[in-house]
């Protein structure tokens, strides 16, 4: 099994893209570009900060409007980590994904070190 098959599929599916996207700190221009463009095929307003900031905005569903809102946070860039006999260029290459016993693990880096989002093996 791969990270593309598993379920919710939608979210994994999602996740296994920014994988394939180098991000190390300081040079995350294109997981911002990415972000772009993924808010913008899924019609929500998609504003770029200056500073870098991915903004999203989604409508509440008919009947909603009046709820309180949800706000998402996280961070767009990995800070680069890779085990010593690992070759890897984080500005270049895609992290390599498996699955062992039900975890999601990256081969020999991290899947988003600064999020502990992801293990290493």
């Amino acid at each position: 099994m791969t990270i593309k098959e598993l379920e919710p599929n939608g979210v994994f599916r999602n996740f296994y893209s920014l994988t394939q996207i180098p991000r190390p700190s300081k040079k995350e221009a294109k997981v911002i570009a990415f972000m772009k463009q993924w808010g913008e095929e899924h019609g929500l307003e998609t504003i770029i900060e200056d500073c870098g900031n991915v903004i999203m905005r989604k409508p509440a569903t008919p009947g909603m409007e009046n709820r309180k809102g949800v706000i998402l946070q996280a961070h767009l860039d990995m800070v680069p980590q890779k085990n010593a006999d690992k070759v890897h260029d984080f500005e270049n290459d895609p992290i390599e994904t498996h699955i062992e016993n039900g975890w999601v693990k990256a081969n020999g880096t991290t899947l988003g070190a600064d999020n502990g989002m992801g293990a290493s093996d």
